[in-house]
């Protein structure tokens, strides 16, 4: 804490600068949030060799939360006192590669693109490499020898979305972003691991993630435990983000065949049949399909946009779209609507310049499939149209929060808690279901294969793989953090 005291400066009204990084007067200067604090302080202790917690550090924290500038803050911290020296970054995407590396340089950091950057010497002299793990996995061999070269001991490896890597000891041969980022980070100091929402849909463990017994139901079963959470209800209340208002669309839904005098018809909410209710999605968002469910949610999308652009002029939307096809059908839907739409999916070499556009208000909406899922940062969305099949928590979740963020214009003007952005989906029981909990933090247990005699074992020490320490975190990080701020709207209370 010293050291933090002692980089307290007076708030002044305009730049408010309350936390100095650097003894250079030209570094730039900012005030971190609580728990990026947090975060400082955690990766202090343990970069202390005499720490007995091991080196990775889990991050939870909604969408707005500000994971990409902390991690940032966190490593110009450690550089410098002088306990870290450079820094790597692995991301999902190429498109949030940008994101990164606009976020360092206004922090006056190096952070050069690995694979792209011709100049060695300046790869030489950056204080970070940013890289995706697609590219990481092509060039291994290359990569290991580079990073052993430059960066050291005294190396950080940062893993934005770490649920990504999933890790799976019992399968050598398993998925491959966890493998390559095991054998790339071995040497560093510390793993930083950054996500939005900690699990999933296989129920695998995965990288830069500290896994810990507890018992539940008379067992001793394995959860991921983050070091630090910051639960997205909590960013709302502070005003740091936007709440979700939620807008189901429900339905009869048919199946008969055409020629076929029965009429098969299901409610699209009352569903609990598993093999029904995904069947009645599929036919939900289809624009043709005789329930109308799609149409009408579209129409009542546009809207709710119009209604948000008479208060928030440069206001879009995104929809997230089945496929490819289902999203072109999407998007010539809105184009006779008078509304400019961009399109955007994996196969579209121009994707990340679409994106770029969006992002800077030449469109009315974005349709796109997969490419706004995670990372994505567009502050003017107030309006999302969730149509696809794919009901994980983790997808539904990433999809919805892309509404949640604002610039820093609108949150002057705009009293907390914030105007809501709005989410449309059919009313599907799982996607409800996660919307009642979408702004909560809740465990995520890891999937087990062992026999029941096994489960037995204590957390002091335990491994299943050469970097899952299974031992519990005991230095004061874990909880999830509580701020004095105004209630909570009424529809998120219930």
């Amino acid at each position: 804490m010293e050291w933090l005291e002692r980089l307290i400066f007076p708030i002044s009204p305009i730049a408010a600068p309350s936390f100095a990084l650097c003894s250079d007067a030209d570094q730039p200067r900012i005030r971190p949030r609580i728990w990026q604090q947090q975060l400082i302080q955690l990766l202090r202790r343990r970069s202390d060799p005499a720490s007995t917690k091991g080196r990775d550090v889990l991050v939870h924290a909604g969408p707005g939360a500000g994971k990409t500038l902390g991690a940032l803050l966190g490593f110009q911290a450690m550089q410098h006192e002088g306990r870290l020296s450079r820094f790597v970054v692995f991301c999902h995407r190429t498109s949030i590669l940008r994101q990164w590396r606009d976020a360092a340089a206004g922090l006056g950091l190096s952070l050069e693109e690995w694979s792209a950057c011709g100049d060695a010497g300046l790869l030489e002299q950056a204080d970070g490499w940013l890289l995706t793990y697609q590219a990481a996995a092509r060039q291994l061999p290359t990569l290991t020898a580079a990073l052993q070269h430059w960066g050291g001991p005294d190396l950080l490896a940062i893993a934005d979305e770490a649920h990504h890597l999933g890790m799976d000891p019992d399968e050598p041969d398993g998925p491959i972003w966890g493998r390559t980022f095991l054998d790339l980070s071995h040497g560093c100091r510390l793993r930083l691991g950054l996500t939005g929402t900690p699990f999933r849909a296989d129920n695998l463990a995965f990288c830069a993630a500290r896994r810990v017994r507890v018992e539940a139901q008379g067992q001793l079963v394995e959860q991921i435990s983050p070091d630090l959470c910051v639960e997205p209800r909590q960013l709302i209340a502070a005003g740091d983000v936007r709440p979700l208002e939620f807008h189901f669309q429900d339905g009869w839904v048919e199946h008969s065949r055409e020629g076929m005098p029965d009429r098969d018809v299901s409610p699209l909410s009352a569903e609990q049949r598993e093999s029904w209710r995904a069947r009645n999605l599929r036919r939900a968002i289809r624009l043709s399909d005789s329930s109308s469910i799609a149409l009408q949610l579209l129409l009542r999308a546009r809207r709710q946009l119009e209604r948000v652009r008479q208060q928030h002029p440069r206001a879009g939307g995104l929809v997230i779209a089945r496929d490819i096809d289902h999203a072109s059908a999407i998007g010539r839907l809105l184009e006779e609507e008078g509304d400019r739409v961009d399109l955007v999916h994996s196969q579209d070499p121009d994707a990340a310049q679409r994106l770029a556009q969006f992002q800077e208000g030449q469109a009315d909406w974005l349709v796109s499939i997969d490419m706004c899922a995670e990372g994505f940062d567009a502050a003017r969305l107030r309006v999302v149209a969730y149509l696809t099949t794919v009901v994980t928590r983790s997808r539904f979740v990433q999809g919805i929060t892309r509404a949640v963020r604002m610039s820093s214009e609108r949150a002057a003007i705009e009293d907390i808690p914030r105007d809501p952005s709005v989410i449309f989906a059919p009313a599907d029981p799982l996607l409800m279901s996660y919307a009642r909990s979408w702004s909560l933090s809740e465990p995520y247990r890891i999937r087990s294969d062992q026999p029941e005699d096994d489960a037995t074992e204590t957390s002091g020490g335990s491994w299943r793989g050469p970097s899952l320490p299974m031992e519990a975190v005991n230095d004061g990080a874990g909880e999830v953090i509580r701020l004095r701020t105004p209630e909570l709207p009424r529809f998120l209370q219930q």
